[in-house]
């Protein structure tokens, strides 16, 4: 199965195209889940998810942030307590929703060996679905991971992203009048005839660049990653109408939240009581949003 299968086959079961970030944040989480990093995660996640298939709720994808769990190793004490809360996460994303697609939030990119080795984490190590790379040392950096396309790999390489610091280079222009994100956004074309699954991370909080990175992309087939709806202000309504307007094909659109959906009381001093219905509630306006 290919990923761009993949993608289609998660879309039509869930029958949205919600990606679900899972960034644990310890300080927004209940006091009740266990005293060890590795438990509070798990822990946090299983009951989350036990509420949400109760519920009859299930995104199209989620995307585990790296960083929010290996912050909490320390090798040099034998203490991986993060990477094992990472491993027991998506074991219980596979447990809970068999079919949805994991995606390695990870943005590596480096020279070709070395993005060798970290494809090799993150398909056959932590055996992601997809990853995010960064294409900025270009193709002989990108093209490790892109390799694993032919294994159902999928790769989305960050094109116009949602921080308010994308624009300080990927609006950039170039001598032929064009933006930087544009350059790229062409190089994804290319690299996705060759390599099918091969996808974009654009932010929804650019709907310009949106719209014409979705243009672009409508007759390609090429998968979109496009986070910071939610907390990050960018809406699942904006983003829609904008794909329809392109005539993007919505099952190859992932529209991600992460603290909108895992601590959506974030702004408060308190965490609710019921904790999971309020997450599960946000989950569900999510998917309302962004019914295929």
């Amino acid at each position: 199965m290919t990923y761009l299968d993949k993608l289609k086959s998660s879309a039509k079961k869930s029958g949205n195209c919600v990606c679900m970030g899972l960034d644990p944040i310890i300080d927004f989480m209940p006091g009740h889940l266990g005293n060890e990093i590795n438990d509070m995660i798990a822990n946090f996640f299983e009951e989350l998810f036990n509420r949400i298939t109760d519920r009859n709720l299930s995104p199209a994808a989620f995307k585990p942030n790296q960083g929010y769990y290996i912050r909490h190793d320390i090798p040099l004490q034998n203490d991986f307590s993060g990477t094992r809360a990472l491993a027991r996460v998506i074991k219980l994303c596979h447990e809970y929703f068999p079919g949805i697609p994991v995606i390695m939030d990870f943005k590596r990119g480096d020279i070709a060996r070395s993005s060798h080795n970290y494809a090799v984490e993150g398909f056959q190590r932590w055996m992601s679905d997809a990853v995010t790379i960064s294409p900025y040392m270009g193709c002989d950096s990108v093209s490790p991971f892109l390799e694993f396309s032919r294994e159902g790999g999928g790769t989305y390489i960050l094109n116009r992203t949602s921080n308010p610091g994308g624009k300080d280079f990927q609006n950039l222009k170039l001598e032929n009048g064009k933006s930087l994100y544009q350059a790229v956004d062409e190089k994804i074309i290319e690299w996705n005839r060759d390599y099918p699954g091969t996808g974009a991370v654009v932010g929804a909080t650019s709907m310009d660049e949106l719209r014409n990175i979705a243009k672009d992309f409508s007759a390609e087939s090429i998968p979109m990653l496009i986070p910071g709806v939610g907390a990050q202000g960018g809406s699942a309504k904006d983003v829609l109408c904008a794909l329809k307007e392109t005539n993007y094909d919505l099952e190859f659109a992932r529209i991600n939240s992460s603290s909108g959906l895992t601590h959506p009381w974030k702004s408060d001093i308190h965490i609710p009581g019921n904790w999971t219905d309020v997450s599960a509630d946000a989950l569900e306006k999510l998917i309302e949003s962004c019914k295929i």
